[in-house]
C-alpha cells in the first residue's frame, strides 16, 4: 500500500511539473485540475410511489422549480379523514361549553334554593325560641314545643340538601369544564395533523434547491421509494471551483483568498478569475511517515479555486462542469500578472 502510495505521488510530481507553464514568474506556481461543483441529490422525503419525473438529464432549473412529483393519493386520504377529525372535535368544544353553561345555570338555581331554604330555616329557628319561651310559662303545650323543634331540624335539612346540590353543580362545572379543554385539545392535535399532511403533500412535489443542471436520473416514474430514495442528481452551478495540487514548498505560500487564474482546455482564450477557498492540511499521495527532506519535496497537497460567483451567475448557462484544465496561482501578492494570464472572460 504505502509503495502504491509512492508510486502515485512521483507521478503526481511529475505531472505537476510536466504542466508548468515556460517562463512563469517566480511569484506564481501552476498545476493542472478539473472544474467541479457542489453535487445535490433530489430525494422523497417519505416513502411512496414515484408518479411523474419532470427534470431531464441536461436540464438547467432554477430554485423552486417542480423536477419530480410523488403520488399523493394515501395522503390525501389521510387528509380527508383528520378534516373528519377536526369536525368533530369541534362539534366536541361546542357540546362541552354548552354543558358547562347548563352546570352554570342549575348551580345558580340551586343556590336561589338554598337561599329560600335558609330562609324559611330562619322561620323555623324564631317560632322554637317562642315557642320554648311560651312553654316554660305554660302557654303551650308540650307537643306544640316537640313540633317547632322537628320544624326547626326539618328545615334545617332541607338547607344542608340544597347546600349539596349547589357543590354538586359546582363539581359538574369543573368537569364540564375539563371536558373543553380536552375538546379543544382535540381540535389543536387535529390542526397539527392537518398542517403536517399538508407540508407532505407538499413535499411530494420535489423542487429544486438552488439553480443548476440536472445531470443524471436516478430513479423512474412507478417505483417505490424508501424515505430519502433519491430521484434526480444535480450540480449547484453557483458553487463552481476547480481542484489541484501543489508540492510542499508552493502549497506552503498559498494564502487563503489568494488570486487564481485558471485556464480550461476547452476555452484557452478564456482567462476566468478564482480565489483559494481551501488548502489542505494533509499531503495527498505520499506514504504517512516522511523521512528525508528529499521525499518531503514530493507532498503534494490539496487545493481549491473557487470561481467569482458573481461572474458565474452571469454566465450560469453556460457553465459545464468536468472540464480539465491550468489553475495559475499568485503566491506573492505583489507580483503582477503576465500578460497571456490577466483576466479575459466573455461579455
Amino acid at each position: 500500500m504505502i509503495t502504491a502510495l509512492a508510486v502515485a505521488g512521483a507521478g503526481a510530481g511529475w505531472l505537476w511539473r510536466a504542466n508548468q507553464p515556460k517562463g512563469l514568474a517566480p511569484g506564481f506556481a501552476s498545476s493542472n485540475g478539473r472544474i467541479e461543483a457542489v453535487e445535490i441529490d433530489v430525494a422523497a422525503k417519505s416513502a411512496g410511489r414515484l408518479k411523474q419525473v419532470l427534470g431531464k438529464e441536461g436540464d438547467f432549473v432554477v430554485r423552486g422549480q417542480v423536477l419530480a412529483r410523488m403520488d399523493t393519493d394515501v395522503l390525501h386520504a389521510q387528509l380527508r379523514e383528520a378534516q373528519a377529525d377536526l369536525r368533530k372535535a369541534s362539534n366536541a368544544v361546542e357540546t362541552a361549553q354548552s354543558s358547562v353553561a347548563q352546570r352554570r345555570s342549575e348551580r345558580t338555581a340551586a343556590e336561589a334554593i338554598v337561599l329560600q331554604h335558609s330562609a324559611e330555616r330562619e322561620d323555623a329557628r324564631r317560632h322554637r325560641r317562642r315557642t320554648e319561651q311560651l312553654f316554660v310559662s305554660g302557654a303551650v303545650s308540650a307537643e306544640s314545643l316537640d313540633d317547632a323543634r322537628a320544624g326547626f331540624y326539618g328545615a334545617d335539612a332541607i338547607v344542608a340538601s340544597a347546600q349539596a346540590t349547589v357543590a354538586a353543580s359546582r363539581a359538574a362545572i369543573t368537569t364540564a369544564s375539563s371536558l373543553v379543554i380536552e375538546a379543544k385539545a382535540s381540535v389543536a392535535a387535529a390542526q397539527a395533523r392537518i398542517e403536517g399532511i399538508k407540508a407532505n403533500i407538499a413535499d411530494s412535489q420535489l423542487q429544486a434547491p438552488r439553480d443548476g443542471r440536472v445531470q443524471y436520473r436516478v430513479a423512474q416514474p412507478g417505483e417505490v421509494l424508501s424515505a430519502g430514495g433519491k430521484v434526480l442528481n444535480m450540480v449547484d452551478l453557483s458553487d463552481v471551483s476547480m481542484t489541484f495540487f501543489l508540492p510542499t514548498a508552493q502549497a506552503g505560500k498559498v494564502r487563503m483568498g489568494a488570486d487564481v487564474h485558471l485556464v480550461l482546455d476547452a476555452a484557452p482564450q478564456l482567462v476566468i478569475p478564482a480565489r483559494v477557498t481551501f488548502v489542505a492540511d494533509v499531503a495527498q499521495f505520499t506514504p504517512k511517515t516522511v523521512e528525508t527532506a528529499v521525499e518531503r519535496q514530493k507532498l503534494m497537497f490539496r487545493i481549491k479555486a473557487r470561481i467569482d460567483p458573481a461572474l458565474l451567475k452571469r454566465h450560469i448557462r453556460s457553465v459545464k462542469t468536468g472540464l480539465p484544465g491550468m489553475a495559475y496561482v499568485r503566491l506573492d501578492p505583489k507580483a503582477a500578472w503576465p500578460a497571456a494570464l490577466t483576466v479575459r472572460v466573455p461579455d
